[in-house]
């Protein structure tokens, strides 16, 4: 028997073809266009936000905001968007994802027209917040949909798509949003979602199979998380988005929230680890690579939408730049992705996905810390190599690192996954923007009066300024040489103020650069997805 069986297996191997692997499950049109709609759905979502911040201006003047004020425009919008993402893998559920998302989908573009022909600011806030709730709804559902619908040798294609809404879109935003302004006036902001957004909606009625509901499931929702979630997260949003303005603790409305929040959240985390059926399955966090994917994701969030913050503040305050010139200065960071993000899968299939995310964090660190010396002469010019090395890093982070943190994640997790992934990327855009007004206000104090200590009236070079200056302004029509000398004095201060200014945003940008070095360290805990057992392993 033992002799004969090499003969068997040389006469069988001879014969019959060996087993293949397992072929990848083809991957339907109509699928792949129900993947691409809601993948547009999320573009416009994310889009919205940042296209609006930047004409945030031209908007409180024209419906007559003051500038405190007009910031609720952004703010309601970003407090419903937080709140109903970690709710949509449950409602999806409830209302079917075909119905859920249309429905959603449709009223985002009502409420886009809606926007565009608001009178006031009241009228603009209860619209905005409502537009938050719809448009956070495309975000999450997306990112599902791809981690469901797609096998997972296409779920880099697919992550490789919503990746243009998380990373490419808010850098494009404020490109889009300020050369509309300039050129076609505010209401355009709103107008530009009408026409890809009826192709998202023809796309998705195609697309989506009919499902039944499940109304039966609102009676046993887990309505005390729904409660405390809700509470906690619009009140946490709304400490981070308005802090700043209302001096931190030192407002007592700030601190107020701040205890509700805290409280809130805290019962939110107790009920979803002790209920039955909690709204999100908080274990997932448990997992190793869910968990330190999440922690990598916010600091991406954190640097993600500070830059987007904090570039128009400096070019704005420092280069006095309008907003189209803002926006032509920012499409370098976005034009860029546009071409890398559609090659980042074919990356994926030849290189570990983990070292992909560690340079792309590399290098995003790397275009923050190429801004930490910036000077009165520092613009459009000097900030081009800079946002281009971005571009590429932010290109080369958001695919990877979905796909990487969301492996081994059960169908029947990835709501919980969805939501609570494109959460903490959204919050950590709010902490790191909170943040970042901050740091910019403290250092520019700080600046200030380091600074001031040099510019004395006891020192040569500063009384030979003083006496430059008030000739300047004799020789330009001021007769009175005290008032002259007034001047003088105003104009040193001003430039000790925008040197401090200076100082104080290359402390941000630095601020930004060890953030995504945390990331990176965070990034280095990832096991390889193939590691992972199909639970997810811990």
């Amino acid at each position: 028997m033992s002799t004969l069986q090499p003969t068997v297996n040389a006469a069988s191997a001879a014969n019959i073809p060996a087993p293949a692997a397992p072929a990848t499950p083809a991957v339907s049109a109509k699928t792949w266009i129900a993947v691409i709609g809601a993948t547009l759905g999320a573009f416009m979502a994310v889009l919205n936000i940042q296209i609006v911040n930047a004409s945030l201006a031209d908007i409180q003047g024209a419906i007559g905001a003051g500038i405190d004020d007009g910031g609720w425009i952004s703010t309601s919008y970003l407090i419903a968007e937080i709140v109903v993402i970690p709710l949509s893998g449950w409602l999806a559920q409830v209302f079917s994802i075909r119905i859920y998302l249309l429905t959603n989908a449709i009223l985002f573009l009502l409420l886009s027209a809606a926007c565009a022909l608001a009178q006031d600011l009241p009228q603009m806030i209860v619209l905005r917040a409502i537009q938050g709730f719809t448009g956070g709804v495309l975000i999450p559902m997306a990112f599902t949909l791809i981690i469901t619908l797609l096998p997972r040798a296409k779920q880099p294609v697919g992550l490789a798509l919503f990746a243009l809404s998380a990373t490419f879109a808010p850098a494009i935003g404020p490109t889009i949003g300020g050369y509309l302004t300039e050129n076609f006036g505010w209401q355009y902001i709103f107008y530009v979602n009408l026409v890809p957004g009826a192709i998202m909606v023809g796309m998705l009625w195609y697309a989506l199979e009919p499902r039944p509901m499940k109304l039966s499931q609102l009676a046993e929702g887990d309505w005390a998380g729904i409660i405390t979630m809700a509470i906690g997260l619009s009140a946490l949003q709304t400490v981070l988005e308005e802090g700043n303005k209302d001096d931190w603790f030192g407002s007592p409305f700030i601190v107020k929230l701040s205890v509700v929040a805290a409280t809130a959240l805290t019962a939110f985390l107790i009920i979803e680890l002790t209920a039955k059926r909690p709204l999100l399955n908080l274990r997932l966090l448990v997992r190793r690579n869910f968990g330190f994917g999440m922690l990598a994701n916010f600091l991406l969030g954190v640097a993600l939408y500070g830059s987007v913050f904090i570039l128009p503040q400096y070019l704005s305050r420092i280069q006095g730049y309008n907003a189209e010139q803002i926006g032509m200065v920012l499409a370098w960071t976005g034009l860029p992705q546009l071409v890398l993000i559609p090659l980042v899968p074919r990356l994926m299939q030849k290189f570990d996905a983990r070292i992909i995310i560690g340079v792309g964090f590399v290098l995003f660190a790397a275009s923050n810390f190429m801004n930490i010396y910036m000077t009165s002469n520092y613009a459009a010019d000097q900030l081009l190599w800079p946002n281009v090395v971005r571009a590429i890093g932010q290109a080369l982070v958001m695919a990877p690192l979905s796909a990487v943190a969301t492996s081994g994640i059960e169908p029947e997790n990835a709501g919980s996954a969805s939501g609570l992934f494109n959460m903490m990327r959204n919050l950590g855009g709010a902490v790191g923007i909170a943040l970042l007004q901050t740091v910019l206000t403290k250092r520019e104090q700080y600046h200030s009066n380091v600074l001031m200590q040099s510019v004395s009236v006891f020192e040569q070079a500063t009384r030979t300024r003083l006496e430059q200056l008030t000739q300047y302004f004799v020789n330009h029509g001021i007769l009175d040489r005290a008032d002259a000398a007034h001047r003088a004095y105003v104009a040193i201060g001003h430039i000790v103020q925008k040197q401090a200014y200076i100082l104080a945003f290359s402390d941000t940008f630095y601020l930004l650069g060890m953030a995504l070095i945390v990331a990176l360290a965070a990034v280095l805990f990832l096991k390889k997805p193939g590691q992972t057992s199909a639970g997810g392993a811990h």
